[in-house]
């Protein structure tokens, strides 16, 4: 399988990603941009320092300077580069994939993500063709601490933050790195933390916090302390997954209407983005509050460009990246999490209280189905559903009055996926198992 994702280069190590790959790639990427300068920053895994000086090597041998800020987390390497001028940059990270994993996530100037469609194929072609011939004069490599400059910057947007005790999960990954100071400075936060060491093996859990299992120990320390909220970062820290007092998972699409209200109160009418596998009462409240409820296919890339150019201020998508215009229109966990502190400040209301009344609705969550043919199986969906409004933004969305379904196919895997929401629980029952009919039964994934 390729290591030439849809978002971003993940593979194995050394089996798949080696330096000789990660040297290609950095030539690649200089000459793809044609770079002059770009900025480089790793996670804490085994293999990051000696992935990120091959690939740093390889972008110098083409001429280009690059800015090195060590260990870092994603969001910390997109702000660098919107900060510092340049040409681009990347993390070298392998997210929440598990220890074995490394990778490469790139952003041309702006921090505007290189996805599948705009550029990574063309790096593809270029480093797997072999050696780039060496530039007359090698680049430079400078190292620069941003960690200040990013701590004080997304410090700054809690505003008005009441104490309260909160526990974090960290996953041994990157948001260790650099939350603790920012949670420091914010007067009166008391934090509970897990598993705090940067450690790129994962002893403890995986650091993928959209497996729910991955939350029990924060729910059950949640619980103990009596906070009113939990926080879980990824490997790379530019997600994060919220528990409520009682434990209970607040999934991404009502957080998204959380963050709304902190962000529209700052800045009215602007739009919020979501992707269109969320509950429909996204839309609804963010409609009431007065912003633009604005609807765009799964994919970090997507979202990114669609909110500039639809003027959002902010947004998320279900799989926990929350997006901010305020932030170079970047994903970032740990500005998600003030920002829904902020407004547990402001409503004197806990995490709970302003969720339940957001679950109206009763969805299936994502399921996966391994099909033989894809596009054959949507079109028996379309087929069945003749007289539904039907869109295709992202696979096939059939849209009633009384529920909607979505099926689209994976970027990265070989299966469909569907989310389907309904007005009631029976309804919910009844359409899936009319789509089981369809698709199969479930994979297990």
């Amino acid at each position: 399988m390729s290591i030439f994702k849809a978002y971003d280069i993940r593979g194995t190590y050394p089996d798949q990603i080696d330096a000789k790959i990660a040297f290609r790639i950095g030539a690649a990427m200089v000459r793809f941009l044609s770079a002059k300068r770009l900025v480089v920053g790793r996670d804490m895994r085994t293999m990051a320092p000696e992935i990120q000086d091959a690939v740093i090597d390889g972008m110098l041998s083409q001429g280009c300077d690059v800015v090195d800020i060590g260990l870092a987390s994603t969001p910390m390497v997109y702000y660098a580069i919107g900060k510092i001028p340049c040409d681009g940059g990347m993390a070298v990270t392998a997210s929440h994939n598990p220890k074995q994993y490394i990778g490469f996530k790139m952003c041309r100037a702006e921090a505007r993500p290189l996805s599948g469609d705009t550029g990574i194929q063309e790096i593809r072609k270029m480093a797997e063709a072999g050696d780039l011939p060496a530039a007359e004069r090698r680049g430079k490599r400078d190292f620069v601490d941003v960690t200040k400059d990013w701590v004080q910057h997304i410090a700054g947007f809690a505003k008005g933050v009441k104490p309260m005790k909160i526990c974090v999960d960290y996953a041994n990954g990157m948001g260790a790195n650099e939350s603790p100071a920012i949670f420091a400075a914010i007067p009166g936060l008391q934090v509970v933390p897990l598993y705090d060491q940067l450690d790129g093996t994962f002893p403890n859990h995986e650091a993928n916090p959209l497996k729910e299992s991955n939350l029990d120990v924060l729910r059950d320390l949640v619980k103990k302390e009596k906070a009113p909220i939990g926080l879980s970062f990824d490997g790379d820290a530019d997600r994060c997954a919220f528990v409520d007092e009682e434990g209970r998972t607040v999934h991404a699409d009502l957080i998204t209407v959380i963050l709304a209200r902190d962000m529209l109160r700052r800045h009215p009418g602007k739009g919020i983005i979501y992707d269109l596998r969320s509950s429909k009462v996204t839309a609804e409240e963010i409609a009431k509050m007065g912003g633009r409820p604005v609807r765009e296919r799964v994919g970090h890339s997507f979202m990114k460009e669609t909110m500039r150019r639809t003027d959002c201020i902010g947004g998320g998508e279900l799989s926990g990246h929350f997006y901010f215009a305020e932030n170079y229109y970047t994903d970032c966990g740990v500005l998600a999490a003030i920002l829904v502190l902020n407004e547990l400040s402001a409503s004197g209301k806990t995490l709970k209280q302003l969720a339940d009344p957001l679950r109206k609705y009763f969805g299936t969550g994502e399921i996966n189905f391994q099909v033989d043919d894809k596009d054959a199986r949507m079109k028996d969906v379309a087929a069945k559903y003749h007289d539904a409004q039907i869109d295709y933004l992202d696979g096939i969305t059939v849209t009633y009055p009384d529920w909607w379904v979505n099926v689209r196919p994976s970027n990265t895997e070989p299966f469909l996926r569907m989310c389907l929401e309904a007005d009631t629980a029976e309804l919910r029952e009844q359409k899936k198992a009319e789509l089981m009919a369809i698709l199969g039964s479930p994979a297990d994934h």
